[in-house]
């Protein structure tokens, strides 16, 4: 008789087969972030004295600002938009419930793209200041330099605070309305309920989002680049491109995960001696209040703000640019780039979710203990910053493609050239092990949906492991699958670090041409291919409010 295996999956015959290849898959998505490791601590050239004494201290600085100034802007950001749209109910609110989530469908680096445009000596605001007040030169006024790390920070914040909002704003609304009427019973004020009740209570949520923001912060290169903030991803790509020195790029590769790991610890450790219960029994949701008069309007405000420097003010700026010159729509490049987008990220998507289906489900088959402790060992893929896995990816990768020509061509006696980093392989492997954690999480909630007796009764009937997943458990996951799919497609469309070091020679993405056009101070040829990237978030954006709207409903 066949077994249970603990999560809930059948441990048959044949389940090694399934192990086996789990793990080999968690191999291959963490190989790269070891292959750093192995880089930094053996260089062929030795920098580290160099870098402490010179760049790095200043690259870790500017990291840090950042770090810190975007993750406590955007938690501020997403912790008191969540509380006033759950809370309370003013003009508009109902709509920024989901417009707030907005900004996820634009990349940071567009948005500092647009930012400097609009406010920059030649923008609409400082040609109207000049236009009104009759000044002729900048000598005439002061006006905040815009490429600085205070406007990073402002930009990063309001691109990344709806990862806060949302996990504020589902733990806002789990909580029990009996605590917040206990609260005011006691005196407490509206201020009074977010301090002492509602802020303790989503604490956890807040922390988790403020994580991904810090995280995400590290990992950018567009926004930094753009504004010439000197960090350790803008370190990575100089010495890796400027000196030619991999091993002084791993090391810096090092420092970069150092610093993801020191904050994926801080958010863990500051949970770790809270306990949050909810009552076994039946609670009452949260009713909003609404609020009349000025306070009304001034909650609208704070709620509109975010969402517009974030969404609306982009926007705006990049479609007025492709407006203005409509032909740019069919500038040469812009085709290609699109089907590059589109041809590398849906296989890269294609692979990342298999990938993870395969892997949890062997994870789920077999009873061993390697696989199941290999698992959440995959999602560290996700928190390493792109330029970290490029660097990791590229030079054994390298290795292996010389090795792999030489075999070809002394058994064929052709030359193939560089097959694998000569072509965009480099760059599906990337994305694959960058947003395997998206897959694999969705995929293994959705396999923990299923009942066991399921998957039992088609084994009892004759089913191999193969025609279980087949039969049973893949036409029950299809929405999750689906919306996986999506998820990891949207991230390969926007991601920029990675894609600029992996790329072949005159290979574009959507992201990589607007950077280069942007870079050039080209915002008008820029604006076709950041519109179409911000299009493909829109999408996500859309079917991740409209889930939220069937999941109130029901």
């Amino acid at each position: 008789m066949r077994g249970v295996s603990g999560r809930g999956g059948l441990s048959a015959p044949g389940s090694g087969i399934w192990s086996i290849g789990a793990a080999l898959i968690a191999a291959l998505v963490l190989l790269p972030i070891l292959s750093v490791v192995v880089m930094a601590l053996s260089p062929t050239e030795n920098i580290w004295p160099h870098l402490l004494r010179t760049t790095l201290p200043r690259y870790a600085t500017n990291t840090a600002i950042l770090t810190l100034g975007a993750g406590a802007l955007a938690a501020a950001i997403g912790t008191g938009a969540a509380w006033l749209v759950t809370m309370y109910r003013f003009p508009g609110a109902r709509i920024l419930e989901w417009a707030l989530l907005f900004p996820l469908a634009i990349p940071a680096y567009i948005a500092a793209y647009a930012l400097v445009d609009f406010l920059d000596y030649s923008g609409p605001v400082q040609v109207a200041l000049r236009e009104t007040f009759g000044w002729s030169s900048a000598r005439d006024y002061w006006f905040p330099q815009i490429r600085s790390r205070w406007a990073a920070v402002v930009v990063l914040s309001s691109a990344l605070y709806p990862y806060v909002y949302m996990m504020a704003r589902a733990a806002f609304r789990e909580q029990s309305a009996g605590s917040y009427e206990v609260a005011r019973a006691l005196g407490a004020g509206p201020l009074g309920l977010f301090w002492r009740v509602g802020l303790p209570l989503a604490r956890p949520a807040i922390a988790a989002g403020a994580a991904i923001v810090m995280m995400e912060t590290v990992n950018d290169f567009g926004v930094v680049d753009f504004f010439g903030v000197q960090t350790l991803t803008m370190g990575i790509f100089t010495v890796w491109l400027e000196t030619r020195n991999a091993g002084g790029a791993a090391q810096i590769a090092c420092v970069m995960l150092a610093v993801i790991l020191i904050l994926m610890t801080l958010e863990k450790t500051s949970r770790r001696n809270s306990r949050y219960f909810q009552s076994a029994r039946q609670q009452r949701p949260v009713t909003p209040r609404r609020i009349t008069g000025p306070w009304a309007w001034i909650a609208t405000l704070a709620c509109v703000l975010p969402f517009a420097m974030g969404f609306v003010l982009p926007v705006l700026v990049i479609a007025s640019h492709a407006m203005d010159r409509p032909e740019i729509w069919f500038s040469r490049g812009l085709g290609r780039a699109l089907w590059n987008t589109i041809s590398v990220g849906g296989l890269a998507a294609f692979l990342t979710v298999a990938a993870a289906v395969f892997m949890v489900y062997g994870v789920r088959l077999t009873g061993r203990r390697l696989p199941r402790l290999l698992l959440p060992v995959t999602t560290i893929g996700y928190a390493a910053p792109g330029a970290v896995l490029a660097v990791g990816i590229l030079i054994p990768l390298a290795a292996f493609d010389h090795r792999l020509a030489d075999a070809i061509l002394w058994l064929t006696g052709r030359d193939p050239g560089l097959i694998l980093t000569g072509s965009a392989a480099a760059i599906v492997l990337a994305y694959l092990v960058r947003f395997f954690a998206i897959a694999e999480g969705a995929v293994d909630a959705a396999f923990g949906r299923i009942p066991p007796s399921l998957p039992m009764a088609a084994r009892s009937l004759g089913r191999s492991a193969g025609g279980t997943l087949r039969e049973v458990y893949l036409p029950l996951m299809r929405g999750t699958v689906g919306t996986a799919l999506l998820l990891v497609f949207v991230d390969c469309v926007k991601e920029l670090p990675a894609t600029l070091l992996l790329r072949p020679f005159n290979f574009d993405t959507l992201a990589t041409r607007a950077h280069e056009k942007a870079s050039l101070e080209n915002i008008a040829e820029a604006a076709p291919p950041a519109l179409l990237v911000m299009a493909v978030g829109l999408v996500a954006v859309g079917l991740m409010a409209r889930a939220h709207l069937f999941e109130k409903r029901h």
